[in-house]
């Protein structure tokens, strides 16, 4: 009589099939394979071959802490079984004396995460053997085209997938400065802590079985993410703060990675990482999607509005000196930074897939927890904000229009509405280039052009009548066809608007006479333009006040009258200057300064307000590889670096990293440095991976924390 077929070794063939599933990058050594796309493994045999007819190789698949076959979170399917109720399936790739080679493929809309697999041998004289043959993690597949994350391009794959490094853009619509990031989804231990970060989270804690078989849903997944990169409703990665007060913890500014953080908050039992502002959200978002294999990219957007009252009005309110008064609920922030990822978007209307908004950054709450989004960046731009989810916020970010008011003697003065301020210069890095990408027009119609209005104008009816219905930011909601749009719609819902009377005939502008570098004086000019054909005497107040990237202001430092008298048609510099000594003091890190200037006409009641943000600059880190940059051969990296300032500073510390170069953040202390001055340091590495990587810096001290500086360096094989 034949024996049982029985199993005596399995080759799960780890480094081959990661491979084909672009997750070498991870590891070779355990199986990480991604969803619709089949992978091999090969069983071997103690006693015979296997004997198709006579004996049947049942597979098991589980997920999640209480599997399911109804939930989709187990599945059972024979060998070349057809009709099988399972999505899964399995069949013969080759078959010898003592082994036998099956693929297995799990179907595009499978639950990612840590898989246990499992065979039953049912041989011909009725035995049955169960034999646990191990775990693997099953991810989203960006290539495979039934998948919700499929994305045709191979270069934007490459670049929004597989690319560890990147960009992040700050500073200010005039000076737009890109900042080097590490993004290293697939460092090590990385793939771990983004599977721990889905188990940590309220949904999991909550209904860990529902939460489990919701995960092939790229949009339950991204809402999970977004929830847990910040710590507001649970142990979540980071904690934000924009106190400028970060002595138990880092300041945000200093980071250029996101490993380091991951690494910090699987290390400290899942205790949030002190600290993060909206750059640091959403380039760890970005790592998180990365890994899992949802197309991501970071977004930058200048001038980005926080409307707190839902009515597309940024209102902001100044003094008679012209200083921006803070403590009030909306913003302008300077630059905010999202993530957007790219998915199906099933539960909406057709057209409404691809890139999505998520925002990390807690700032109003989404169905009770803090996050923002999948918000469809066509219905931002078609003014569809009855559409899931938080479509309204994030409306108001990039097109709400900013209402000036002059507070005095407890009255408000409307100065100016300015349609075009909230929005401008929407960044992301380049596909597979280290350029900027303006990407401004995804998200509106130009400026100025009638389409914008209607589309602003149908936005503001749409939330007109969600208000009237009760809804709340996040809600399910049913999504209504394109609202008609009326003559008399801005004042039917209380937009102010400017009559002709308002229109001055003095126009004001602020200039930069110099570059603005940290440590040096700050030279500009007011320019003053008479554009009637009578004479004008006006009366100026300036002032300067350091600002928070989030729009809030600090106490003004500096402050200035000019008289001015033009003639007809006649036009006037008012030059200015601010020390180092006068600003140094005041200076957040930010490093963002607001000039205003407020001007009145002399026996006229009409107001003049400009303003202009200036972002102080520091020179760059210099990176230098010394010789060829080899897997597995010694190299010398060179880093130079200076003290701008004109006075000494303390504390001084470096951190370098760079994924395939780096096993961890490198750090040097440095000490004191003398004012001015410049010096080097040599580090000695060994990288570990091929192909295009990037060396981040970063130093600080008592006076900076974010002196910057990167290099690419292509890394080639050993030969």
């Amino acid at each position: 009589m034949a024996q049982g077929l029985e199993v005596a070794l399995t080759d799960l063939q780890s480094s081959r099939n990661n491979v084909q599933h672009h997750t070498e990058e991870i590891t070779v050594d355990h199986l990480l394979v991604r969803r619709g796309q089949a992978f091999s493994l090969t069983l071997y045999f103690r006693n015979r071959g296997f004997q198709p007819g006579q004996d049947n190789i049942i597979f098991v698949v589980e997920t999640g802490p209480l599997p399911d076959l109804a939930l989709g979170t187990r599945a059972v399917f024979s060998l070349a079984s057809h009709g099988s109720p399972s999505p899964w399936i399995a069949w013969l790739e080759t078959n010898g004396d003592t082994s036998t080679e099956v693929s297995l493929c799990a179907p595009p809309t499978a639950a990612v995460g840590r898989y246990l697999l499992k065979i039953h041998v049912d041989s011909f004289q009725g035995s049955v053997t169960a034999y646990q043959l191990g775990e693997f993690i099953l991810l989203f597949n960006p290539w495979c085209p039934d998948d919700a994350v499929y994305l045709d391009s191979e270069p934007q794959r490459q670049e929004y997938v597989m690319n560890d490094y990147g960009f992040i853009y700050q500073g200010n619509k005039n000076w737009i400065r890109p900042s080097p990031w590490n993004y290293g989804q697939f460092e090590e231990k990385i793939i771990d802590i983004c599977l721990q970060l889905l188990d940590k989270s309220l949904h999991f804690q909550t209904d860990p079985a529902t939460d489990c078989a919701l995960r092939g849903s790229p949009v339950y997944i991204s809402r999970v993410v977004c929830a847990m990169i910040n710590s507001n409703d649970d142990n979540g990665v980071l904690n934000g703060n924009w106190s400028e007060n970060y002595t138990d913890g880092a300041n945000p500014a200093e980071w250029t990675g996101s490993v380091a953080i991951l690494k910090q908050w699987h290390a400290t039992g899942c205790q949030p990482v002190r600290y993060g502002q909206c750059w640091v959200f959403a380039a760890v978002m970005c790592t998180v999607m990365r890994c899992l294999g949802i197309p991501t990219r970071v977004i930058t957007n200048f001038d980005s509005g926080h409307d707190t009252d839902g009515n597309l009005i940024i209102d902001e309110y100044y003094d008679n000196t012209g200083r921006i008064l803070g403590n009030k609920k909306d913003t302008i922030w300077n630059f905010h930074v999202w993530n957007e990822c790219w998915m199906a978007r099933k539960d909406l209307p057709p057209g409404y897939g691809g890139w999505q908004v998520l925002d990390a950054t807690p700032q109003e709450t989404s169905n009770g927890l803090y996050c923002c989004g999948p918000a469809s960046v066509r219905a931002i731009k078609e003014g569809e904000v009855d559409l899931n989810y938080d479509t309204p916020f994030v409306f108001s970010m990039v097109n709400a229009d900013c209402m000036s008011w002059l507070v005095q003697g407890g009255k408000e003065q409307k100065l100016h509405q300015d349609t075009s301020s909230v929005g401008n210069f929407i960044s992301t890095k380049s596909i597979q280039s280290d350029e900027r990408d303006d990407i401004t027009e995804n998200y509106k119609y130009e400026e100025g052009s009638l389409q914008e209005r209607q589309v602003f104008l149908k936005a503001l009816q749409k939330l007109k009548a969600r208000r009237f219905h009760g809804s709340r930011r996040g809600a399910e909601l049913q999504p209504s066809r394109p609202t008609p749009l009326s003559q008399d719609s801005p004042r039917s819902l209380d937009v102010p608007s400017l009559r002709p009377s308002d229109v001055v005939q003095v126009s004001l502008k602020f200039k930069l006479l110099d570059p603005p570098n940290m440590g040096q004086d700050i030279s500009f000019a007011l320019l003053a333009l008479n554009m009637s054909s009578q004479f004008k005497d006006l009366k100026v107040n300036l002032s300067a006040q350091s600002l928070l990237h989030d729009g809030n202001p600090l106490p003004p430092f500096w402050q200035d009258v000019a008289f001015i008298t033009l003639s007809p048609q006649e036009a006037k510099a008012y030059p200015c200057k601010i020390s180092y000594s006068q600003y140094s003091q005041y200076l957040s890190t930010d490093k963002l300064i607001r000039i205003s200037a407020l001007g009145e006409e002399k026996s006229s009641p009409k107001k003049i307000l400009v303003n202009k943000i200036i972002t102080l600059s520091y020179p760059s880190i210099m990176i230098n590889v010394l010789g060829a940059a080899v897997v597995n051969q010694p190299l010398s990296i060179q880093v130079i670096f200076s003290n701008p300032l004109s006075e000494q500073v303390e504390g001084c510390v470096l951190t370098v990293e760079g994924s395939g170069l780096f096993k961890k953040q490198q750090k040097i202390l440095l000490g004191v440095l003398k004012p001015q001055h410049r010096a080097s340091v040599i580090l000695e590495t060994i990288p570990f991976k091929s192909g295009q990587r990037q060396i981040q810096a970063n130093m600080r001290s008592n006076k900076f924390k974010d002196i910057k500086g990167y290099r690419n360096v292509y890394v080639d094989f050993a030969l």
